[in-house]
């Protein structure tokens, strides 16, 4: 017990004063629709997304970790700017299991559309921060890359990530930063869901906590 409430003293240290208002996560994804569900105000390229989705989903349309992580290290593969040893089955996981509102273990259309779309918006900062085109982003590009993402770092929480998700020289490559936004991001807007009454700060009970910190 007391080494439970020694972590949780510790994290909450390190978090201590950072202001929930100044981190900016992505609005939620959207409900998740019926299969024969087609937006009739969808533009050209999203009915092109959606095909697309339905060739990579298969039939099922969920897209599984395993397929996932088949998908981002196809995609990566082309991009020769992008550093990385490729996407791992466990960081698929963690990036479906924060992704899966609906807990079937799985990524529907449109939260895989949504996943899909940060990537996209995340890559962009990861190449404009990589200011030294190197193909990670160092230790000293970092800070600013989390800030363009609406995550500004207090420089405990910055040696907390720097320890977890880079390697031992501070550089991130690009799975690693990715697979840290995904989960960043989703962490905040769980935070920022059940802070209702925009206090910052929230209580949560055993069975809350586990629910919020196992499947991620």
């Amino acid at each position: 017990m007391w080494m439970a409430k020694g972590l949780i003293k510790g994290l909450i240290t390190v978090v201590g004063n950072i202001d929930p208002k100044d981190f900016i996560p992505s609005n939620p994804p959207p409900p998740r629709r019926p299969l024969n569900f087609a937006e009739s105000h969808e533009n050209d390229e999203q009915k092109q997304f959606r095909r697309v989705f339905h060739q990579l989903a298969g039939d099922d349309m969920e897209v599984s970790p395993t397929e996932l992580m088949n998908i981002l290290n196809k995609i990566i593969s082309k991009h020769g700017g992008l550093k990385t040893d490729g996407f791992s089955i466990e960081c698929c996981r963690s990036m479906v299991a924060v992704m899966d509102s609906d807990s079937t273990g799985k990524l529907g259309f449109h939260e895989f559309k949504y996943l899909w779309d940060n990537i996209k918006r995340w890559q962009g900062i990861y190449l404009s921060q990589d200011t030294d085109r190197s193909g990670v982003i160092s230790s000293s590009e970092l800070p600013k890359a989390f800030k363009a993402a609406g995550f500004p770092l207090n420089d405990q929480l910055f040696k907390l990530i720097i320890r977890r998700y880079s390697d031992e020289n501070g550089n991130m490559d690009f799975d690693n930063f990715i697979g840290c936004m995904v989960r960043l991001d989703a962490m905040c807007r769980a935070f920022k869901t059940l802070d209702k009454d925009n206090s910052g700060s929230i209580d949560l009970d055993i069975k809350e906590w586990l629910q919020l910190t196992m499947y991620s």
